[in-house]
């Protein structure tokens, strides 16, 4: 889950209720299910689920624009140079994204790509999309399926993914029959996914949300981000394995409706925060239901948090020097702080976490080998990952 814009630490993971008004702000917070941690009152859904959730309190990127430290918590990689923001993809700065090397070390466990992001990528206003989110240098083949749409606007359908009503499967099947003959398909990596999505009941089932219950549907919030969450779980099921969910502008909030806090903080904590703690906590609670949980990693991440101190306009800006990662589920010790900031949550005070050590964290929690390699574009081994995984919190 990538919470476009940063949400602030104080009011999340990360509460500092000792501090001045001036940085400890005007929400409050609550227990938890972990004896000791505290988290933003807000929260109160996600509170129950702490004894699955591991919380790191010191990452850093030390990169206060969205562009490159979104570049460098979705690659692993940092962006050259850092504080840059709109930049573009290219190189130096074509690190396949974790997605893209997912795709290109797990063969496909069935007619679903194994990596997918939804249900938009992330991208400054103006839709300027950040780099750091498609295959880079290991070639379009390896980008991760970019899901579109809006789960919760009533039927919900790929465009593409249904044959056009004057084209029946009789006539299809030919084509591709024919395509095959001429040994076309085999040159096309992409005709050949399009291939199989379409003659695939299954695939086409796990964007099927019409076949969850209500109940269940409104439990995750009938809403852009909640329902692709929801859509995020039929995949897992489906066998897909990476799911990206991007946080989606919410119409009428503050800032635009991302976690871009500049102005009005707590209100928009207040306003966004429901539609988050009712998808992150579900996603948990369906999960476990389903036995899927404790094979299942979730991670909660953003490019960066919030400036310690609340600004004139009552916001809290861009804030890479110190902020909160959750992750739950599959590999993960529950109930557990990792790192800590300082008393203003400004910096790392102990166990800083880089982006480097996180990757290197999912993929074994993956069980992809830390030395597995990839090849650029010149075909030179390149270590995927070059971080540890942070064992204090790994079951």
């Amino acid at each position: 889950m990538f919470l476009l814009g940063g949400p602030p630490q104080q009011e999340t993971w990360d509460p500092k209720p000792e501090s001045a008004a001036e940085y400890r702000g005007d929400l409050g917070v609550i227990r938890t299910a972990t004896p000791g941690l505290i988290i933003g009152e807000t929260m109160v859904r996600t509170a129950r689920w702490t004894s699955h959730i591991a919380v790191l309190r010191a990452c850093q990127t030390y990169d206060n624009a969205h562009s490159s430290s979104g570049y460098y918590m979705t690659t692993g990689r940092p962006h050259i140079p850092k504080q840059v923001e709109n930049v573009k993809p290219g190189a130096p700065n074509d690190w396949p994204c974790l997605g893209a090397v997912v795709r290109q070390v797990f063969p496909k466990r069935s007619a679903l790509p194994s990596a997918i992001t939804l249900p938009e990528q992330a991208a400054n206003d103006g839709n300027l999309t950040w780099p750091g989110q498609d295959a880079g240098f290991l070639g379009r083949a390896f980008d991760p399926w970019l899901v579109t749409g809006d789960p919760s606007a009533g039927r919900f359908e790929i465009e593409g993914l249904e044959l056009p009503a004057e084209v029946p499967w009789e006539r299809f099947d030919r084509r591709r029959r024919l395509l095959e003959a001429l040994a076309e398909q085999e040159r096309d990596p992409h005709r050949q996914q399009a291939f199989a999505l379409l003659a695939s009941p299954a695939a086409r089932r796990a964007l099927d949300l019409s076949q969850e219950p209500r109940k269940l549907r409104e439990r995750y919030g009938l809403t852009r981000f909640g329902q692709s969450c929801l859509l995020a779980r039929r995949f897992v099921e489906a066998g897909v394995p990476l799911v990206r969910v991007n946080w989606t502008r919410v119409p009428g909030a503050p800032n635009n409706g991302h976690w871009d806090t500049h102005t009005q903080n707590s209100r928009s904590v207040k306003t966004l925060m429901p539609i988050l703690d009712a998808a992150y906590s579900a996603l948990l609670e369906d999960l476990d239901a389903r036995g899927l949980l404790q094979d299942t990693l979730v991670v909660w991440m953003a490019e960066f948090g919030r400036t310690p101190k609340i600004n004139g306009s009552a916001g809290r800006d861009h804030w890479g020097q110190v902020f909160s990662v959750a992750l739950a589920g599959g590999g993960i010790r529950g109930g557990i702080i990792y790192g800590a900031s300082d008393k203003i949550a400004a910096y790392a005070k102990d166990n800083p976490v880089t982006p480097e050590d996180l990757h290197a964290t999912i993929y074994h929690c993956l069980n992809i080998p830390l030395d597995t390699h990839i090849r650029d574009l010149q075909g030179r081994p390149l270590l995927a990952c070059t971080g540890r995984p942070i064992r204090a919190i790994l079951s």
